[in-house]
């Protein structure tokens, strides 16, 4: 038990450091926001589940900080992420839509071989 334990609160803290990496490395709030609060939500019970391993007695209050970490980090992500759009926050145009892309109709072939550019010339 004990080596699932430490097993998990690393797993817990590649959890923060990849989050942290997000807030770093994203373009703009809205996806710094998601960056920090998908990844150390999940750090955060990781870490937990692994503390209440090491320490079986802990496993109940352990149990309610886990609950308010559920609750409260996507609701307060949520507020603000509605309060940074609602003031006009600015984000990142996209430059490469492979969507877009993929979904536009491809371009038909021309089929009267003398209308080229260079016959219209």
């Amino acid at each position: 038990m004990e080596y699932l334990g430490y097993v998990l609160i690393v797993g817990g803290l590649v959890f923060f450091w990849i989050s942290g990496l997000g807030l770093i490395r994203m373009p703009d709030f809205f996806t710094r926001m998601h960056a920090g609060t998908k990844a150390t939500t999940l750090g955060s019970l990781l870490t937990l589940l692994g503390a209440a391993c090491l320490e079986p007695l802990w496993a109940p209050k352990l149990l309610i900080l886990a609950l308010f970490i559920l609750l409260t980090n996507p609701l307060s992500a949520s507020v603000l992420a509605r309060a940074a759009y609602r003031s006009g926050t600015d984000t990142v145009a996209m430059t490469h839509d492979a969507r877009a892309e993929r979904d536009a109709p491809a371009p038909s072939p021309d089929p009267d071989p003398s209308n080229t550019s260079e016959a219209k010339a």
